[in-house]
């Protein structure tokens, strides 16, 4: 009989260590790169938050790399372009650069303008909280999916269309070749607080979107497009894993530019602040599948949670 309680005890804190697990558990990120070229993606964790396992890294055209995330991280992710490592070993990107002069980010963060995923999992009330965010500005397209989660706003997020295309002159970032590479921000091209929502307009209802945030915002009606942008682009979802893809519309990515490292700015496409009503063509190809490899281990662990209790069950069972 005391064997019997000692295989309850341990049974008991089996299940109590895996329900532990389940309630805190981290998230997956699947980066995937459709690109016509390569990008190097950067990665950020927030203030007092333990790093990702990689800080920056290449994604050839077609690659695909998965990490996991601790239970509570936070941090931002972005696509660096047109990188190059220079004869004194410098690694430096034409846009998206986050200064630390190697491969690696090592804390440093995206050099405006970048397009942004942030993320905070496990925040208040459980939830992971997601956007993609256009106030640095934009310089690749992107697109955030969750996968396997729950919650009434766990949903997609993203910018597909091509704003390198279509950016005013103002705000246009160009390559030495002279191609359109990144839209900055209002705020960074002309520096006012009006544009970035401080000084007399640093509250919510003293900033409003202008007119650079609102052509954004049509061409990406679920991106941030200024500061205070909140209501309609935020996202919240419990227990996901997400898929984060650069160039996620084959008809919106652009070509390869002559050094196969970024988008060209002549491209032929309808008008690049177009939205398609959410509607991103090969963008869930990997997500349409039944479920990640974490999605079968977790259904593995519900099932044996399931035998365990079951076998306290019997236990108890008078003899």
């Amino acid at each position: 009989m005391e064997r019997l309680r000692l295989c309850s005890r341990v049974l008991l804190l089996a299940l109590t260590n895996f329900l532990i697990s389940e309630v805190h558990s981290s998230a997956t990120f699947t980066i995937v790169n459709k690109c016509e070229f390569t990008v190097w993606p950067g990665i950020l964790s927030n203030a007092g938050i333990a790093p990702l396992p990689t800080t920056g890294f290449a994604l050839q055209k077609g690659e695909t790399k998965t990490m996991a995330a601790p239970s509570s991280w936070g941090g931002r992710f972005w696509g660096r372009t047109h990188c190059s490592e220079d004869s004194a070993g410098k690694f430096s990107c034409v846009t998206g650069d986050c200064g630390s002069g190697k491969l690696e980010c090592s804390g440093g963060g995206a050099s405006p303008p970048a397009t942004l995923a942030e993320f905070k999992i496990d925040g208040d009330g459980g939830k992971d909280f997601y956007d993609v965010s256009l106030v640095d500005g934009y310089n690749l397209p992107m697109l955030v999916v969750p996968q396997g989660g729950s919650g009434d706003n766990c949903t997609t997020t993203g910018c597909v269309v091509d704003m390198n295309g279509a950016c005013p002159s103002e705000l246009r970032v160009t390559g030495v070749g002279g191609e359109r590479v990144a839209c900055k921000s209002a705020c960074e091209a002309f520096g006012k607080e009006q544009f970035c929502c401080s000084g007399a307009y640093g509250t919510p209802d003293s900033c409003k979107p202008s007119s650079y945030s609102q052509a954004f915002k049509s061409a990406c009606p679920l991106a941030y497009s200024y500061a205070y942008d909140d209501k309609s682009s935020t996202f919240t979802c419990t227990g996901a894993d997400y898929l984060i893809t650069f160039c996620p519309n084959p008809s919106a990515s652009q070509k390869s530019s002559s050094d196969g490292q970024g988008p060209e700015s002549g491209s032929n496409d309808t008008s690049p602040f177009d939205n398609s009503s959410m509607v991103y063509e090969g963008a869930l190809e990997v997500s349409a599948a039944p479920s990640t490899c974490i999605d079968v281990v977790r259904g593995q662990a519900v099932a044996v949670a399931v035998a365990i209790t079951a076998a306290m069950w019997r236990l108890r069972q008078p003899f």
